[in-house]
């Protein structure tokens, strides 16, 4: 981390979901030298659950603060003495959003909003919030909703004044093993014999859990405020996916489900016109209040190394570059999600 502004009390909303568990586990091995690490979430069990293996005893600087994104006055007591935020807390199914659209709202986009207050009146310097592919030209409320918080975090550096004090997003694709995701659905369905298939041209980004926590991490370190971080990583088929854990399986087309996109976005051609590329990832650039476009491309260009991406630039899962093959999907399995996963299985 930048040793003139060292992250010393860091605090991680959603701290017992898979990504926050995965990144205080790393957290607690990279930065020995922190003071106080919150794990800031709504479950009583899952931080039961976790203090088991995670205890205070053994790691003094953690605090398990039980408390709910959607209640103002518990985040602003939790951000007491914290100088880092990460921001993980969300609801993500896509079918229990379109069933149940105002609980992701209340959570999703309020609880964003709650929790910038919260920053606001405190004297925490740096936040990241986690995003998604499905931000994109959204179709689906879950979407719809990240789409929406990551437009207030963004938003949130025209309030900081004069402080030292930043907010930026870290947008990704689907997170290879997590749950609710394709892979351990057709690891658990292929014992029947039959993986359905939504749609055989379906396509998605991936990355790996480690992947998703260092570039958060990355974030940490050289955000100037206002980014949102995209990284390039692989897409895989769908079909390439079935064919790798249950070859022998039927894979009957079953048709997309509502909200579905046939392939993710994770930058759109408007979103290009503020996009810079460096060596391993995107950036999308914020539009800031009384600045010209052209003066903040400059200067985050610099900052980040970058330059502009071409006109007419996109970024979409199925026209991606680079694809994971059949092998390569068996090989993250095994390193990823299931060490004694085999074809035979």
């Amino acid at each position: 981390m930048d040793n003139a502004n060292p992250l010393r009390s860091i605090l991680v909303t959603g701290g017992t979901g898979s990504f926050g568990k995965a990144f205080i586990t790393t957290l607690l091995k990279e930065l020995p030298d922190l003071q106080r690490l919150v794990i800031f979430s709504r479950d009583e069990l899952k931080q039961f659950e976790m203090s088991q293996e995670l205890s205070s005893e053994k790691y003094p600087c953690l605090r398990y603060f039980l408390g709910d994104v959607r209640d103002l006055p518990r985040l602003r007591r939790a951000l007491e003495g914290i100088d880092t935020v990460v921001h993980a807390a969300a609801l993500k199914q896509v079918p229990m959003a379109e069933y149940n659209p105002f609980e992701f709202i209340k959570t999703n986009v309020l609880g964003a909003q709650n929790l910038i207050e919260a920053v606001l009146d405190s004297k925490v310097r740096r936040v990241v919030a986690l995003s998604t592919d499905k931000a994109a030209a959204p179709i689906n409320l879950y979407g719809a909703t990240k789409l929406c918080s990551d437009k207030l975090f963004i938003a949130a550096n025209n309030l900081r004044g004069h402080r030292d004090l930043s907010f930026s997003v870290v947008r990704y694709g689907n997170v290879m093993g997590s749950r609710g995701s394709v892979i351990p659905y057709f690891l658990a369905q292929r014992k029947s014999g039959v993986l359905p298939i939504t749609d055989p041209e379906m396509t998605r980004f991936n990355i790996t859990l480690d992947e998703g926590i260092h570039l958060v991490m990355d974030a940490l370190r050289t955000a100037r405020g206002g980014e949102i971080y995209v990284p390039k990583i692989p897409s895989y088929r769908i079909t390439d996916v079935a064919e790798a854990i249950g070859p022998k399986c039927k894979k009957p087309v079953v048709g997309i489900r509502p909200g579905e996109k046939v392939h993710e976005e994770m930058i759109t051609e408007t979103d290009a016109l503020q996009t810079i590329e460096t060596a391993r990832r995107y950036l999308i650039l914020p539009v800031l209040a009384q600045r010209k476009p052209d003066e903040v491309l400059r200067e985050f260009c610099k900052h980040h190394d970058g330059k502009p991406v071409p006109r007419g630039f996109s970024y979409s899962s199925g026209e991606n570059t680079e694809w994971l093959s059949v092998a390569q999907i068996r090989e993250l399995i095994r390193r990823h999600v299931d060490s004694n996963f085999s074809v035979s299985a």
